[in-house]
């Protein structure tokens, strides 16, 4: 039975981390469909009349446009050490429910994903502006904020809960001097 559930876990996290691998596959092929038809940072195409339009840039700095290129590796770092404990915990069995692999399928694919590209051109290339939010965007920023925010959920409301409900409902034992 216990070799059962060690199978589940696995195959559940395997096919996480082909769902990010997609997510990079997706990112990777958005941008350079973009930076093929666009060409020109700041070249831009409208998808959907006042909410949408795909336009080129290149951003040296953080999610969203932030920052400097400065940290450029600091970034990759940090993708690798965040990466490397979601997929540690993926395969553990505690941690492997539909909302954590879900969380963190997304922000590992789009820390791949935006890692490639600092590590190959020095930048990360952006397209996606949508008219009520300001900053442009791709993919792999949108999976990594939406990951993230799943991942809070996830710590603030699952991670530890049923561990409390079988704590709380056993006797609480103190120590008696057996003197007494």
């Amino acid at each position: 039975m216990k070799t059962k559930g060690n199978i589940k876990t696995y195959i559940g996290a395997i096919i996480a981390l082909l769902c990010a691998g997609l997510i990079v596959t997706v990112d990777q092929i958005s941008k350079y469909l973009i930076v093929e038809n666009l060409q020109q940072e700041g070249n831009s195409v409208t998808v959907i009349k006042g909410l949408l339009d795909f336009t080129l840039s290149y951003n040296d700095g953080m999610a969203f446009g932030l920052g400097s290129s400065v940290f450029r590796w600091v970034f990759v770092g940090i993708m690798v050490v965040v990466g490397g404990i979601l997929m540690y915990l993926m395969f553990n069995p505690k941690y492997n429910t539909p909302l954590f692999l879900t969380a963190s399928t997304l922000v590992i694919g789009g820390g791949i994903g935006n890692a490639i590209d600092r590590v190959v051109n020095g930048y990360v290339v952006d397209f996606l502006a949508l008219s009520f939010f300001p900053p442009i965007c791709n993919i792999a920023d949108y999976a990594i904020t939406i990951g993230t925010v799943l991942l809070l959920i996830y710590v603030i409301f699952v991670y530890g809960k049923s561990d409390k409900k079988q704590t709380v409902n056993e006797p609480v034992e103190f120590l008696v001097d057996s003197d007494e």
